[in-house]
């Protein structure tokens, strides 16, 4: 099988921003407790952090991480986690059924992502919070001092403020599974006040309002519009959520499921530039992609978990290659759209479906998403081209016909890097790339992620079945993950 992939150096899509490889760590499941946090372990640090988890994020590179939720955070009061611990209270957790023993809180989870050197991108509670609750937390967080809020979070033991600049105005406010869950009406308003009282504490910050939780919802588009027609002009993002699954079985239709991102980020384009038109405004409304991965696997045995016990094993989804290669096509859809997608957070990164995976007291590896993930973040922060592509395609099932090959191009620093997808489950592809602008190019690394069995996974015994080699160059094999760097020169 042949394909042929066409980019123009005068004809770049955009700029693919650091955080569009961000990710995501909600108080659920291990994620905190025993993922992040675990006192007592070999490799804690001084303040109960894994150094062995710290050591993978920092290796995957994680610009900003999304905190703390997510469900959790439509019923939280952060006042909850600030404080001396010993004072803390222990909650029963509603949206996970858990008890939440507040031993991590902003201040904390703040320290951790220094060390991950990461950002925090804060959500605000607007399920059954306020907006005066919502503007708290940002002065307690951002605000110098000389103030009450301030003043404590200094008492607390940290000086200086936080400096959080991205904020999300609540979670999934569009799903009747949601605390507080509100009508787009209702959202509309809440996130408009909440935004300008947020944004008199500290104007510098960033705000994310909540899009539809998925493509599939029945209000999906409407939501937007209202929404938007409320807070057009107090927000700087609109949130998007999706996550795929092969509940069929059919791996050939699974491996489509990147159309679905496509269309969607496509349609909130366009209705987000409707809503411009209609308020007559010259402002862009970026998207904030801030929960997508495959969530699936873990289902079934989430249901015979024991309730309202403290730091439960939730959604520990265990990874297959063939996820693997369904993240690498929806990381290259993202950086096809990053003209228009600046924020995306892989959800999520520790235990709870989750690149990273711990054993409480023990070891940690990688699954097999960790690899696309990791490649794309460290290759994939350059100008992304926008590519031609002609290749054969397949019947997509429920997406449509689809392209064997799912490929982008990204230049950065005199290098070319093209990340590929062989979605054909039997043939492999010979690449001819046309770069035009460019001269002689040369490849020098040609990175793969490949395994014969599709349902092959990672696992603490066996951390290394699925692990990415190295690639002849020539071809990209059936159902395979693709990294080929090349060294360009410009064209005069």
């Amino acid at each position: 099988m042949k394909a042929k992939l066409l980019a123009d150096r005068a004809f770049p899509v955009g700029q693919a921003a650091p955080e569009l490889f961000g990710s995501f760590i909600e108080h659920l499941g291990r994620a905190v407790y025993g993922g992040i946090y675990e006192p007592g372990h070999p490799t804690a640090d001084e303040q109960g952090f894994r150094q062995d988890v710290l050591d993978m994020v920092r290796e995957l590179d994680v610009p900003i991480v999304r905190y703390p939720g997510g469900n959790f955070v439509s019923g939280y009061n952060w006042r909850d986690g600030i404080g001396p611990r010993e004072q803390r209270p222990r909650r029963a957790e509603l949206a996970w059924n858990s008890i939440e023993t507040n031993q991590i809180g902003v201040g904390e989870f703040q320290e951790w992502a220094k060390k991950a050197g990461s950002a925090v991108m804060m959500a605000v509670n607007l399920g059954t919070g306020t907006v005066q609750e919502a503007r708290d937390l940002v002065e307690y967080c951002n605000f110098p001092g000389g103030t009450a809020l301030s003043e404590e979070r200094r008492q607390h033991g940290y000086d200086k403020p936080f400096g959080i600049q991205t904020w999300c105005l609540g979670n999934e406010m569009d799903g009747p599974w949601q605390i507080g869950h509100r009508t787009a009406q209702e959202y509309g308003r809440i996130a408009c006040e909440a935004a300008k009282a947020m944004k008199l504490v500290d104007p510098s910050i960033k705000l994310v309002a909540c899009g539809s939780s998925s493509s599939s919802m029945a209000t999906f588009g409407e939501w937007e519009e209202t929404v938007l027609m409320n807070c057009y002009e107090q927000v700087d993002y609109l949130s998007l959520h999706s996550y795929y699954g092969n509940r069929s079985g059919n791996s050939a239709e699974f491996l489509a499921c990147s159309r679905d991102m496509d269309r969607f980020i496509t349609d909130v384009s366009a209705i987000c530039d409707a809503v411009r038109a209609r308020k007559h405004l010259d402002k862009t409304m970026y998207l904030s992609f801030d929960e997508w991965n495959v969530w699936f696997h873990s289902n079934e045995q989430d249901e015979k978990v024991e309730k309202w016990t403290v730091a439960p094993p939730l959604l520990e989804d265990v990874y297959t290659f063939e996820d693997a290669l369904v993240a690498g096509c929806l990381l290259i859809t993202l950086l096809r759209h990053c003209d228009r997608v600046k924020i995306g957070c892989l959800a999520q990164l520790v235990n709870v479906i989750a690149p990273i995976m711990t054993e409480n007291g023990g070891r940690n590896w990688a699954q097999t998403i960790f690899w696309p993930f990791r490649d794309a973040s460290a290759l994939g922060r350059g100008t992304v081209l926008q590519v031609k592509l002609d290749c054969p395609t397949y019947d997509g099932g429920t997406y449509g016909e689809t392209p064997c090959v799912e490929a982008v191009a990204v230049e950065k620093d005199g290098e070319i890097t093209v990340f590929a997808v062989n979605r054909s489950l039997t043939d492999s592809v010979e690449l001819e790339l046309q770069l035009r602008g460019y001269k002689n190019l040369q490849l020098f690394e040609h990175r793969e992620l490949y395994h014969e069995d599709l349902k092959a996974i990672n696992t603490a015994d066996r951390p290394d079945t699925v692990v990415p080699g190295t690639g002849d160059g020539k071809s990209l094999k059936p159902h395979s993950w693709n990294v080929l760097r090349y060294h360009a020169e410009v064209e005069d």
